[in-house]
């Protein structure tokens, strides 16, 4: 799709659209031979969590750094998208029954409870700090500054077909040499291309693999069902060992 398509779309403006690609936040997929943007149906994704993010008032920084966050689950986010704005529902439903009641008072008794607003803004500080910039991410940040958005895509290809390596070991013990070499691969892959992989960084990103979520589905329509689990426990040998 066009700028303008995804213009009329969504009701974003080209001018915004335009900025996003500007500041890294929103890079079309590719270019015509003409210049112009194209987007396709991931862009698109991308787009509705930027804009959910927006609804909640996060600043465009912080937008950017949580979702090219290598660590990034979209499932994740959309269960503090959920939460956060049936909290902000619940605020703006008590601002209009105060509304409302001073309508038929004429404003008589000082109630500012409807005001308060600790809860929402105690929720939104957790999860902004749940996805705060690392020393990983920051190293991931700088290791990427001079890549393509092809090279970084061929880098996720790349790792997702590590990953679904352990696909094809499912009938070997999870702690097999043959197994735990592929994860000492995997880790040294993260760490020369993304971000340096400690064995706790490791053993997080492997319960992560297997936790149900779109890393769990990516990995096992890459390798089979069950791989995502499978590399899970090999991860977790590896790292306990």
């Amino acid at each position: 799709m066009t700028v303008h398509e995804v213009s009329k779309l969504t009701g974003v403006s080209i001018r915004t659209l335009q900025y996003y690609d500007k500041i890294g936040l929103l890079h079309p997929a590719e270019y015509s031979d003409a210049g112009y943007r194209l987007y396709n149906e991931k862009d698109l994704e991308k787009l509705q969590q930027i804009l959910l993010f927006r609804e909640l008032e996060f600043p465009l920084k912080d937008i950017r750094e949580i979702i090219d966050s290598p660590d990034f689950d979209r499932d994740r986010a959309l269960k503090q998208q959920i939460e956060l704005l049936m909290l902000k529902r619940e605020h703006i439903n008590n601002l209009i029954t105060l509304a409302r009641g001073i309508q038929l008072t004429g404003g008589r008794g000082m109630d500012f409870t409807a005001f308060d607003t600790k809860k929402l803004d105690e929720y939104a500080r957790q999860a902004k700090e749940s996805w705060e910039s690392t020393k990983e991410y920051k190293e991931f940040e700088a290791k990427n500054s001079n890549r393509t958005l092809s090279e970084m895509r061929s880098m996720g290809d790349q790792l997702m077909s590590m990953l679904a390596e352990f696909g094809k070991m499912k009938d070997k013990d999870p702690a097999d040499s043959v197994v735990q070499a592929q994860v000492k691969k995997v880790q040294e892959y993260i760490t020369e291309n993304f971000y340096t992989c400690t064995k706790e960084i490791l053993y997080s990103l492997g319960s992560m693999y297997a936790g149900g979520g779109e890393f769990t589905k990516n990995i096992d329509d890459a390798g089979g069902v069950g791989t995502a689990e499978y590399a899970a426990e090999a991860i977790k040998y590896y790292c306990k060992e």
